[in-house]
């Protein structure tokens, strides 16, 4: 009975000291991150142009060719009363810009839509790559097929990809897959980066901070198109950019980073009666 109960005794040791340290192995593991769901990233959009490019790949790459000479600076002063007027006529334009999804199928000026994507195209870029490609769609065959390809894929952001906590965001601006406007707007601009360019040899050159360079030209466009008195809704087609891509027939180094369905109002246009933050909220001064 002795030598039994010693046995038993034994085995129970020996299973503590296992569950012992099978749990200190578990405790000296790495804890294992939960990855984030992120539905609204574009996987078109994801790559690592803005960071050195792996080294067998260095054949494929060149410097840039380009060599600048420089020129007295065009500028003018104005005096401080002037800055003043301007700056405050200014902001009261840009504070008029409203998201607008009700747009007129009158006709726009194409002179006009030249002139405003002209202007976007001053904006300042990484080592001046100017890695932008303004698409303006007019034919409206081809507007119907961008919105057919938007709002199939839309449709899957709404129902799936989006989450509900986004999609009930969305609900108090009454919006959904539905996008009449792609087919009503006179103008369908669509906005490409250029992950990266081409030498005059062929070589591939590198367009350094391109997703920076070309929302800072889109937020010149904006501005563009409401000094010119039309209207716009920035839209991101999720998921679109590679279908959008192949139907405008743009090369596999552009991804689509911005949509503007671009014209005057309609008639019965309304807008969310919105506010926005003072400049006690978005400015510090140190």
């Amino acid at each position: 009975m002795g030598f039994s109960l010693t046995s038993v005794l034994i085995a129970v040791i020996c299973a503590f000291i296992g569950w012992m340290l099978k749990s200190s192995k578990k405790t000296n593991q790495e804890p294992k991150v939960k990855s984030e769901s992120r539905p609204w990233v574009d996987e078109d959009l994801k790559d690592s142009t803005d960071l050195h490019q792996e080294e067998e790949e260095a054949d494929d790459w060149q410097e840039s060719d380009d060599n600048f000479e420089y020129v007295p600076l065009s500028w003018k002063r104005y005096p401080e009363s002037e800055m003043i007027q301007r700056s405050k006529e200014f902001y009261e334009l840009l504070q008029k810009r409203r998201s607008v999804r009700f747009i007129s199928n009158e006709p726009v000026p194409r002179e006009v839509i030249n002139n405003v994507i002209k202007t976007a195209g001053t904006a300042p870029s990484g080592a001046h790559t100017e890695p932008w490609t303004f698409v303006a769609v007019q034919d409206p065959d081809v507007k119907h097929q961008i919105r057919e390809i938007i709002e199939e894929e839309e449709e899957v952001n709404y129902r799936k990809r989006m989450g509900d906590r986004w999609v009930a965001d969305l609900k108090k601006l009454k919006t959904n897959w539905i996008k009449e406007y792609l087919d009503i707007a006179p103008f369908l601009i669509l906005i490409f980066k250029q992950v990266h360019g081409f030498t005059s040899k062929g070589k591939k050159k590198t367009h350094y901070y391109n997703e920076i360079s070309v929302s800072i030209a889109c937020g010149i466009l904006l501005a563009a198109l409401q000094n010119a008195g039309l209207v716009t809704v920035t839209t991101t087609p999720l998921n679109c950019g590679p279908r959008l891509r192949a139907l405008l027939r743009r090369p596999l180094n552009e991804k689509l980073l911005l949509l503007l369905p671009v014209g005057y109002p309609s008639k019965e246009a309304t807008v969310p009666d919105l506010t926005r933050k003072p400049l006690s909220e978005i400015m510090v001064t140190v």
